[in-house]
């Protein structure tokens, strides 16, 4: 394992020096826990580790976090006295983020700093829902809060003090931040009046709106730092598929996973180029966790 992966990391910086991003080829691995028939994998830090869980979170199949190395060193992570827990954001400490459910249904956020959990609720007494869904290495994290009428209220959250995300946006009647970086840097995506859902990133207090062409949604759902935002765009037949943005190049490129191209989410990416997510298996109805890496680039 440890040749293959740098094999692919020394693929990903021949391939980010390259202008033509449409041309990147992904050789793509499925990912289930063990005896599950739903996985998600959602983050990924540089050391290819893994944040995600398992469970539906129908009655009787809860989500339950874990983190991952490959092949199959699953380490299950769920908030003390939790229902439900999701482990979304990982940075390159291992230290995680996410969101949980409490015994009487209400989500709350939490960090995870080498295993002492933080409870995390947004302070507004309107909020009913908290959920933190990025984790860079300064421990900022990127979330969202919900009020009862379900309009959602982006923020980032670093060293104790929420930052509001809302008024920097384009108009918009709800919105989340899906990723953080290094250097501050913001992905996520708001719904404009008519309903319809844009990706953005944030750099220097100047957005760029991430539609991707053609698509009638877009959901920009992480990024690393170069800056390169992945997420997942709707088709004019409603088919989701993944996508990779690269500012640097201005260009998006599609990204499937071959099993199912008409249903393939991409939620994470780290800083080689490696990233993780999930499709729905067209013919079991699984969802299964997918990793991918880029092992050609044709210019």
């Amino acid at each position: 394992m440890k040749k293959s992966a740098l094999r692919f990391g020394l693929a990903v910086i021949v391939c980010l020096s390259m202008p033509v991003l449409a041309d990147t080829i992904y050789s793509f691995q499925t990912v289930n826990f063990p005896g599950d028939t739903f996985t998600q994998l959602l983050g990924i830090n540089n050391s290819g580790t893994i944040a995600g869980y398992h469970g539906s979170g129908a009655a009787g199949h809860p989500n339950k976090g874990f983190t991952l190395i490959l092949p199959n060193h699953f380490t299950s992570e769920n908030f003390p006295s939790s229902v439900q827990t999701q482990v979304i954001g990982i940075n390159n400490a291992g230290n995680t983020d996410g969101f949980y459910i409490d015994a009487a249904g209400v989500t709350h956020g939490f960090i995870d700093i080498h295993g002492a959990f933080t409870n995390i609720d947004f302070p507004n007494s309107t909020s009913v829902l908290t959920q933190l869904l990025s984790l860079n290495d300064h421990n900022e994290a990127a979330g969202y809060w919900q009020n009862a009428a379900g309009t959602q209220f982006p923020f980032t959250l670093a060293g104790g003090v929420f930052t509001p995300l809302g008024s920097v946006l384009p108009s918009n009647t709800s919105a989340q931040a899906t990723g953080v970086n290094n250097a501050g840097d913001i992905s996520g995506f708001y719904v404009d009046s008519a309903g319809v859902n844009h990706g953005f990133l944030l750099h220097n207090g100047v957005v760029t709106i991430l539609d991707f062409p053609g698509a009638t949604l877009t959901q920009a759902l992480g990024l690393n730092n170069q800056r390169q935002v992945v997420g997942f765009y709707m088709d004019a037949a409603g088919n989701t598929h993944g996508f990779l943005y690269d500012v640097t190049a201005l260009e998006f490129q599609s990204v499937n996973d071959a099993r199912a191209v008409d249903a393939t989410i991409i939620n994470g990416i780290n800083d080689v180029g490696q990233i993780v997510g999930f499709f729905v298996d067209p013919i079991t109805g699984n969802t299964d966790g997918l990793v991918g890496r880029i092992v050609r680039c044709v210019d």
